[in-house]
């Protein structure tokens, strides 16, 4: 991406309150296309009303946000097209088939069905979900079922994927895969990415990490630059020295 072009999320000196406890505090933040961004922080920075206002369920009290150069305030139907998330809390259709979930996303955003067979079948095979198409949400593991999200957030093709706590409750290997189908989006599209976690190995190799407190952004840039900011040996300590 060159320096002019206008960044894929753009977020600036977002507030929003609840009652007298602000869950963020003037918020600014910038993520290029093709960034694997990690946003680090404990339970209660402000992690998920960030998505929550992000994607449109919550209105921010003040500030702005830009997707793919749009308002998200004045131009929501526009900016919220260019997204795909894939929330904390499951959001499958336990008793609908994978596929059947996955036809369901794809007519939401009006794919014809010849483009979504292709891609539901693509993005399948691609999480190892194949032979899974057929069976009902329920019968499988908790790694899969977060795999059919992904695969369901990515059908249409979103220039920014927010991930709020993807990989709460799966096993390593669980983890690793559904990280490892992330960064091959990444390198392949050039998708932007927003993972929110409080694991800080999640963020040891990101591109870019945002440490985020109380809501308010405490340092962001490489896992390298962030440790030496915040003071550490190594990211972790560096996270719970600045967070505890």
């Amino acid at each position: 991406m060159n320096d002019s072009a206008a960044p894929m999320l753009d977020v600036r000196l977002l507030t929003k309150q609840y009652g007298n406890r602000t869950a963020l505090d003037k918020l600014s933040l910038t993520l290029p296309a093709g960034c694997l961004a990690v946003l680090l922080g404990p339970n209660g920075a402000g992690k998920s009303t960030l998505f929550q206002v992000l994607t449109g369920l919550f209105a921010a009290d003040a500030g702005e946000v830009r997707v793919a150069g749009l308002d998200l305030r004045h131009r929501t139907a526009r900016a919220l097209a260019h997204i795909g998330v894939v929330f904390q809390q499951m959001a499958l259709d336990l008793d609908l088939s994978v596929e059947r979930n996955l036809r369901f996303h794809a007519d939401l955003h009006g794919l014809p069905r010849a483009q979504a067979a292709q891609r539901i079948e693509s993005g399948c095979v691609a999480a190892g979900l194949r032979d899974d198409l057929a069976r009902p949400v329920r019968e499988l593991s908790g790694g899969n079922r977060r795999k059919v999200e992904l695969v369901r957030a990515l059908l249409h093709r979103p220039a920014l994927l927010l991930m709020d706590e993807p990989t709460v409750g799966l096993d390593p290997k669980s983890r690793r895969d559904l990280r490892a189908t992330v960064v091959a989006d990444v390198r392949s599209r050039g998708t932007t990415v927003l993972w929110a976690t409080h694991l800080v190995q999640e963020a040891e190799d990101a591109d870019r990490v945002i440490v985020l407190h109380k809501g308010r952004v405490l340092a962001d840039g490489l896992p390298a630059q962030v440790t030496a900011l915040l003071g550490g040996v190594n990211l972790e300590e560096a996270f719970i020295g600045a967070t505890a």
